[in-house]
């Protein structure tokens, strides 16, 4: 007799995945690995890297199922994952920054450093605009950038963004004020 994992809830998948059947963590990815992209995608802006961390996302949730609540929102708990994936991730990229810094010569050639910026030949305006906004989003500090992801491109409600970041609800409120208003501070100076 087979089970149909698509009926049950998160909960249940958790404790079927505790019980043994990795068939029932493999819907849990499914139902989530989407929004935990787009989130970390949004945190990272790399789309090689957030493919990356999204997997080491989902490691660990499974090394640490048992940590899990079954009464709480999955995606809460793995969202937090994710942003702490992200934050280890940013300081190690501040750290490999420093080292390369620190070991470069002034004989080094700075001309053949690639330049991220929207190139002549990208004229479709769609990518433009989603590289502006990326770009803007970028110039945010990572607190503001995370509640306004988790509440604008993921939809969380104010409750499940205070949960995620271990913040309160008029803390979430209070950051994504400061966010959208900085957010159209860089896009009205670019």
């Amino acid at each position: 007799m087979s089970l149909d994992f698509k009926a049950c809830s998160d909960g249940e998948l958790a404790a079927l995945t505790l019980g043994g059947r990795q068939a029932a963590f493999a819907e849990i990815m499914l139902r989530h690995q989407a929004p935990i992209f787009r989130l970390v995608r949004g945190l990272v802006g790399n789309a090689e890297e957030a493919l990356d961390l999204t997997q080491d996302c989902f490691v660990s949730a499974f090394g640490h199922l048992r940590k899990y609540d079954g009464d709480r929102p999955l995606r809460a708990w793995l969202s937090r994952i994710a942003i702490n994936k992200c934050r280890d991730w940013r300081r190690r990229q501040k750290v490999r920054q420093f080292f390369t810094l620190a070991s470069a010569t002034p004989e080094q050639n700075w001309e053949n450093i690639p330049d991220d910026s929207p190139s002549a030949h990208d004229d479709a305006a769609g990518k433009l605009e989603l590289k502006r906004l990326n770009l803007a989003l970028a110039g945010l500090s990572a607190p503001l950038r995370e509640v306004l992801l988790l509440r604008t491109v993921e939809g969380m409600t104010q409750a499940e963004t205070a949960t995620v970041l271990s913040i309160s609800g008029k803390a979430v409120e209070t950051r994504l004020y400061r966010a959208r208003t900085r957010l159209a501070e860089i896009l009205a100076e670019r």
